[in-house]
């Protein structure tokens, strides 16, 4: 089961909004076969795996075990049912890491298999299955995407100078991880302040991978077109108050919100079908998510010998635990979970 979590993570961020997997066929205890999901509408972990078997070892199928990293799927999608695989090649044992909340999954492919007298085991490695596909497992069980806060500060827990000029505050292999972070998320959120004052790309060009969806929120219209969010080389979304619908490749989504935009901009997040975000700031932004509870992992950088003085506050973190640390350089990486 191991193997299959090491192989479902090789995909990271290729695979959304389905779910990483990793399987494994294994024959008195040598792995015969091995796959993964390597691209969403392609083949599933559990026909990549089969099919990886050699001819030799065709006839060792109908008497080996799966292991599996999730609940094989039992409905037809964009790829026909694994669980009707697994039956077809007459499997008799298959060992599961954890079961599918996705409703057209839930439980079903693990009854399809037992109908038909396939042994069953479940919950190996489940904590880790779990916490592999955190991104998938929130989305379909509360709703919402799987928000993740990060920001960098100085010693002194600034962002930025009073007049929004820009401070350089990580190092150059910092921020190749923070684009590496990017990478793995389905879309990248700022406020209309850092748009406006720090002008970014939001994409992933110091590391190799897929861009997120730029997300901006702009209530009014008033950011200027000539910024980089607005130049149509990555998918962008304009929340606001004024329009709907495509122009200039960018799409603007009206919000019929009071001041508390959280609620209703994670509604239309999850219409859209957006499973995680890396929000990047501002601070005001930041701060809201924060205070109403709205995240689930936040990531702070501290650039420890780097005092900026009087100058825009970090936000403040509440209720919180610290899970891991990181040093690079005298840059220290801290990642938090809600308490």
């Amino acid at each position: 089961m191991r193997r299959c979590l090491q192989l479902a993570k090789l995909r990271a961020g290729h695979v959304a909004p389905n779910p990483m997997v990793g399987a494994v066929l294994v024959y008195q205890n040598t792995i015969i076969g091995e796959g993964y999901h390597q691209q969403h509408g392609q083949a599933h972990a559990e026909v990549n795996c089969i099919n990886s078997v050699s001819e030799a070892h065709k006839s060792l199928i109908e008497k080996s075990t799966l292991y599996v990293s999730l609940e094989p799927c039992a409905h037809h999608g964009k790829t026909p049912p694994c669980a009707d695989l697994i039956i077809k090649n007459n499997i008799p044992n298959v060992v599961i890491a954890c079961r599918d909340v996705y409703a057209e999954v839930d439980g079903k492919g693990i009854q399809k298999l037992q109908q038909v007298g396939i042994n069953i085991i479940t919950g190996i490695l489940e904590k880790e299955a779990l916490e592999l596909n955190k991104r998938f497992f929130t989305f379909h069980t509360k709703k919402c995407p799987y928000i993740i806060l990060k920001w960098a500060q100085s010693n002194d827990a600034k962002i930025a100078e009073l007049n929004f000029s820009a401070v350089k505050i990580t190092n150059d292999t910092t921020n190749r991880l923070v684009h590496q972070w990017r990478s793995q998320e389905a879309a990248i959120l700022v406020g209309t302040n850092t748009a406006l004052h720090d002008n970014p790309k939001l994409t992933t060009r110091f590391w190799e991978g897929k861009n997120p969806v730029r997300l901006v929120i702009d209530r009014q219209l008033k950011l200027p077109a000539s910024l980089h969010l607005f130049d149509g080389s990555v998918k962008t979304i304009v929340f606001n108050q004024i329009k709907e619908g495509q122009e200039n490749g960018i799409m603007f989504y009206k919000l019929d919100v009071d001041e508390n935009i959280i609620p209703g901009l994670l509604n239309a997040l999850y219409q859209l079908n957006i499973q995680s975000v890396l929000v990047e700031g501002g601070a005001i932004l930041l701060q809201s998510f924060i205070d109403q509870h709205c995240w689930d992992e936040a990531r702070v950088i501290i650039n420890e010998e780097l005092n900026i003085g009087d100058g825009i506050k970090a936000p403040l973190l509440k209720n919180n635990r610290l899970i891991d640390t990181q040093k690079i350089g005298v840059d220290l990486i801290s990642t938090y979970q809600p308490e």
